[in-house]
């Protein structure tokens, strides 16, 4: 894909004002919801001007598609997660229920755990999971992954470096 570096602001505006109608259009019937796609489209012109960087003229439709349909993905992940823990939340008694305050940060922190966790491999991400929710042990995981016991340490050692470093900058 070719690109062209953003120096005046020239080119997203036109990149703007000659797709931004079609994006819409696309998000919202994609998306079955007005609201939602011209969030999505927003949010897909703001990773543009954060790239710095603009699509070919050729190019534009595909590459804000490209962006728009991961911005989707993450819209959909962020609402899965937010009901599975909404409806655990659910099956608690009412006095032990969280504060709004709470729920928020709760939430934010299993949103940046999930983003996290996407970023890992595969087998490091599944040997972090089966380790700290389901407890099992390296030799059990090394079993399951049908690796050795060295390469689940390593692998959880990678999940657990990537939320430190998260955690602490």
């Amino acid at each position: 894909m070719a690109f062209t570096e953003v120096a005046p602001s020239q080119p997203v505006e036109v990149l703007y004002s000659d797709h931004h109608g079609w994006l819409r259009g696309w998000l919202r019937k994609r998306l079955g919801n007005a609201f939602d796609a011209a969030d999505i489209a927003h949010d897909t012109y703001l990773r543009i001007l954060s790239s710095g960087r603009v699509p070919a003229p050729d190019e534009s439709r595909r590459h804000l598609t490209q962006i728009a349909n991961g911005l989707v993905i993450d819209l959909y992940r962020r609402r899965q997660i937010e009901a599975a823990y909404l409806e655990a939340i659910a099956l608690r008694p009412e006095a032990l229920a969280p504060s709004e305050e709470e729920r928020a940060l709760a939430l934010e922190a299993l949103l940046e755990l999930d983003t996290i966790l996407q970023g890992l491999p595969a087998k490091a991400r599944t040997a972090l999971l089966l380790c700290r929710l389901d407890g099992l042990s390296y030799r059990e995981i090394a079993q399951e992954l049908g690796v050795s016991v060295s390469s689940v340490e390593k692998y959880i050692a990678a999940g657990l470096q990537a939320c430190y470093q998260v955690m602490h900058g």
